[in-house]
């Protein structure tokens, strides 16, 4: 029977983590975050570059071990009152080929954590200029943006309370024009994560987001 890439013991590991999380217990597990998690979220990564590819070839599954898909455990605590030194869940993003250091662009996700994993993909927090194209496309093309309901698809992310400057407070789409975030996710379960069949599965919930990619990307001008 074909073995899938995780395994509970990744779960094991990121939970004792969010319980411990000093440096002094991680460089003391390092071998099993290198084995448990490291190495089969770098394994998931590479072999996710075929069916990434049939989706859209215009995003990258980059198995390097930095500065590739995975993100890394260490969190940035420079302006967080949280000084907590690791992050407690792993996660990779599949971003676009012409933004291959812009975390906020159109992207596909694969976040796993201790009763919280989930994949899909979208645009999280979007700089202002990025932010005002997309709603822009949104206003003058809402029936790419409806066909998206049409197909499945929820949108969610977080709102401001009132319609922009320079859209109609009236407009149709005024809610989605509130939008701030335009991301599309799907919970997994543990089991699911560790099933031998999860990367088809994870491909799957991604080719399903897929429009919502290429709305974003065309709003912004990105080859899809």
């Amino acid at each position: 029977m074909a073995k899938g890439f995780f395994t509970p013991a990744l779960f094991g590991f990121l939970a004792e983590l969010r319980a411990e999380n000093s440096r002094e217990w991680f460089q003391a597990n390092k071998a099993r975050f290198e084995r448990d998690v490291r190495e089969p979220m770098l394994a998931f990564i590479a072999a996710f570059g075929e069916p990434l590819a049939g989706i859209s070839p215009r995003f990258a599954a980059d198995p390097r071990p930095a500065g590739g898909s995975m993100f890394r455990i260490v969190r940035d605590t420079r302006f967080s009152r949280d000084k907590s030194p690791y992050k407690t869940n792993i996660g990779a993003q599949f971003r676009h080929r012409d933004c291959p250091r812009d975390a906020h662009a159109p992207a596909f996700y694969l976040h796993l954590e201790p009763g919280g994993c989930f994949g899909g993909g979208g645009s999280w927090h979007p700089d202002p200029a990025a932010l005002a194209r997309i709603r822009a496309r949104i206003a003058a093309k809402p029936q790419e943006w409806k066909a998206l309901a049409k197909a499945g698809i929820e949108v969610a992310g977080d709102s401001l309370v009132r319609v922009p400057a320079g859209f109609d407070p009236a407009h149709p789409l005024a809610e989605a024009l509130k939008m701030k975030d335009f991301y599309a996710l799907t919970p997994f379960s543990q089991r699911e994560v560790c099933a031998p069949d999860f990367l088809d599965r994870y491909a799957e919930t991604c080719r399903g987001n897929a429009p919502l990619l290429k709305f974003l990307a065309k709003a912004l001008d990105l080859p899809f």
